[in-house]
């Protein structure tokens, strides 16, 4: 009887070391290895844009810190890089390594879709955040997550229930988006796509 086993290249955070500098970006989920070209400038400003506010909401209250396209490390299998983060103080105080990166799970994750439907890598994108990337911060430990959809001018809205990220709601322009994990924060979700 013949064994089953894996031949699939197993990626870690010290294989990043070797590859080229050519304005991609790597990320490694599970092991296997995610490769992205640098975001479109309107992807940029939808990020910027939740950065911003994020930013201004934590200066007044001193809870946390966001972080614009961190490197996130939550294992030497496990390398990302988020759009946006925000990181309460309590976590962020043991929270960065000697380089910077963040090897404790942020409360809120933010990804912007980066294709639209004509694009051939569409597909790629869309199942890398809401599938790879969902499950992982799932088990990760992060509170909230966030997709950000330029095209549609949408806001999908996962929150922590049973252990698991579960989609909770999807926000419109019309529409405000807030979060329990975020005292007083507001932010209507047109200004976010304007």
């Amino acid at each position: 009887m013949a064994s089953s086993t894996s031949n699939r290249v197993r990626w870690t955070v010290a294989d990043l070391e070797s590859l080229p500098e050519n304005g991609n970006r790597y990320e490694i989920i599970d092991g296997g290895l995610f490769v992205a070209r640098v975001p479109h400038a309107k992807h940029q400003d939808i990020a910027g844009a939740i950065y911003a506010e994020l930013r201004a909401w934590s200066k007044q209250n001193q809870l946390g810190k966001p972080f614009f396209a961190p490197g996130v490390l939550f294992s030497d299998a496990d390398n990302v890089i988020p759009d946006v983060v925000w990181v309460s103080a309590e976590r962020l105080e043991n929270g960065l390594d000697e380089s910077g990166h963040l090897i404790v799970p942020p409360e809120l994750i933010v990804e912007v879709l980066s294709s639209s439907e004509k694009d051939s890598s569409s597909e790629k994108d869309k199942e890398r955040d809401r599938t790879f990337k969902l499950k992982l911060y799932s088990v990760q430990g992060v509170s909230e997550y966030w997709i950000c959809d330029r095209f549609q001018k949408q806001i999908e809205v996962f929150r922590r229930e049973d252990a698991l990220l579960k989609k909770s709601c999807t926000l419109f322009a019309a529409d405000t988006l807030t979060s329990p994990f975020l005292p007083d924060f507001r932010c209507p979700v047109t200004e976010i796509f304007s």
